[in-house]
């Protein structure tokens, strides 16, 4: 395997504005193009206690903002992100232009809890997500000895490599198995996400099909992946646009208005996977090439999934279920010996590709609270995941949908 080494404290975590999810972008197109006036706010959350207050990093968390408000992108960048068919001249000279407002985000500290608020233009906050999430994770993981933790992972990525290679002794199904890292968020690092990625490009580059990095993506010469995350929904919950009851049909005609056939994998669990499929007719079902799963038990999504394709008479080998929620790769390869023989499957994996480092991983998010003043929500189907500041806006929403909270 290549070498890596801890890298230099006294860098910036943040040195390029492609250093994030492609689905922002294209989220973040989607919705210049479509509601640029929106105002949104954003915060910070750390689900589960830390090993040690998050509340210490205020003063590094400040100083590295002031640095990420410093970053333009580069023409190179811009020439990368130009050349994907899916991204429109006007949002590239958008990006010309674009610089972070300090004045849009604060971090401070209550007690050992760190607070993170983004809060102005949704089209200049909504990219803060995952900037903020890698530096609080890598800031914190920073205490810890660097090279007992990238021994330990160095160790874990030579068995996942070897576990991904089973599946060249194994007869083959129908379907081929293909992993994408989803790790931006959940990085121990930039530096030992570079080092994940590569080894797996380079070492089973029949199954490792690509990364949600888009400066990854560009750097390795690989596929960039991503389409659309939960706070695109939830936007739509809150611009007025159409009764609630039917924002999420709103949401998937601009996406199929904005992108005519591209980036065709739809999020279904903003407020749960039953409530989705009510919402994704033939029309939609047709039009899209698949689904994604993020929360919920996998297998009963899945078989959810295909027996609402066999309700509408779609042949299901023309579909794919993409599979993102806290995985690792034996259960990707559970997961994928179940489905693979009726459907094409494909697997995001995040914190356990780029932080598995025998340490304990943080449990952060930084999720939309609100659009134009009002409350937005993910119900989701896992307990633990839902995410709404206001009680009357959550009973509404789950009353209209009749749902119930996981």
């Amino acid at each position: 395997m290549n070498t890596v080494s801890a890298q230099q404290f006294d860098e910036p975590i943040i040195t390029s504005l492609l250093d994030t999810d492609l689905y922002k972008f294209t989220m973040w197109q989607a919705m210049l193009h479509r509601h640029p006036q929106t105002q949104a706010e954003y915060r910070f959350v750390c689900r589960k206690k830390p090993e040690f207050p998050l509340s210490s990093l205020l003063d590094a968390v400040n100083r590295e903002l002031d640095h990420l408000c410093q970053l333009r992108f580069t023409e190179k960048e811009l020439r990368y992100l130009g050349a994907l068919r899916f991204i429109k001249s006007d949002f590239i000279d958008f990006l010309r232009i674009f610089q972070f407002q300090r004045a849009f985000i604060q971090a401070y500290a209550e007690g050992d809890e760190l607070h993170i608020e983004a809060k102005g233009p949704q089209v200049h906050v909504m990219g803060f997500e995952i900037f903020v999430l890698a530096i609080v994770n890598e800031l914190y993981f920073r205490q810890y000895d660097a090279q007992a933790a990238l021994a330990e992972g160095k160790k874990r990525l030579a068995i996942k490599v070897e576990e991904l290679k089973t599946l060249g002794r194994e007869a083959a199904l129908r379907h081929p198995f293909e992993l994408f890292d989803f790790g931006v968020r959940r990085r121990y690092s930039r530096q030992w996400q570079h080092h994940v990625v590569k080894t797996f490009a380079q070492e089973t580059p029949q199954w490792f099909k690509g990364t949600s990095n888009v400066l990854l993506a560009m750097d390795l010469d690989i596929v960039p992946i991503g389409t659309m995350a939960h706070e695109y929904f939830q936007t739509y919950q809150a611009l007025g646009v159409v009764q609630l009851r039917n924002f999420q049909k709103a949401a998937l005609e601009s996406w199929v208005q904005e992108y005519r056939g591209d980036l065709g994998i739809a999020l279904t669990d903003t407020i749960g996977m039953d409530a989705f499929i009510a919402d994704f007719d033939l029309y939609f079902a047709k039009l899209f090439d698949g689904l994604r799963h993020d929360s919920g038990d996998p297998i009963a999504w899945g078989e959810k999934a295909l027996a609402h394709y066999a309700k509408l008479r779609i042949d299901a080998h023309t579909k794919r279920l993409v599979f993102s929620d806290g995985l690792n790769v034996p259960e990707a390869l559970r997961i994928y010996h179940h489905f693979a023989d009726r459907t094409q499957c494909g697997f995001g994996i995040g914190t356990q590709l780029t932080n598995d480092m025998g340490l304990q991983p943080l449990s952060i998010v930084m999720k939309l609270t609100s659009a134009n003043g009002q409350p937005v929500a993910k119900i989701s189907d896992s307990p633990g995941k839902l995410l709404c500041d206001d009680q009357t806006f959550l009973n509404y929403l789950t009353q209209v949908f009749q749902v119930k909270r996981p």
